[in-house]
């Protein structure tokens, strides 16, 4: 007899992959463990509503959509860049090294 056994990610209309029972995405948690180089259990650690078993669950269903996933991480870094530059130089950063706060 088989018994069916439900994964922890979920996706929404729009087809965003999400941990189940959290409002956090697959692709955010891929994205944190990328820029930080985070062990899944330091990934973890930072995100103590996550459950470890989740968080591989999460990195399972990235490298399972490793490529649609890439490019989604992709084309949002370049809309990042993008709106970075189309609002130009940040007026509260000009005036922190004048306050001593930035060098």
């Amino acid at each position: 007899m088989w018994t069916e056994v439900r994964a922890p990610i979920v996706l929404d209309e729009q087809g965003v992959a999400y941990i189940e029972g959290t409002t956090a995405k697959v692709i955010e948690l891929v994205v944190a463990k990328q820029t930080n180089g985070w062990t899944p259990e330091e990934l973890q650690e930072e995100l103590p509503h996550i459950p470890l078993a989740r968080v591989y669950a999460a990195l399972a269903y990235y490298h399972e959509h490793k490529e649609e996933l890439d490019a989604d991480i992709e084309r949002r870094w370049e809309m990042v860049e993008r709106m970075r530059a189309e609002a130009g130089p940040s007026p509260v950063r000009a005036r922190l090294p004048a306050a001593g706060m930035l060098r």
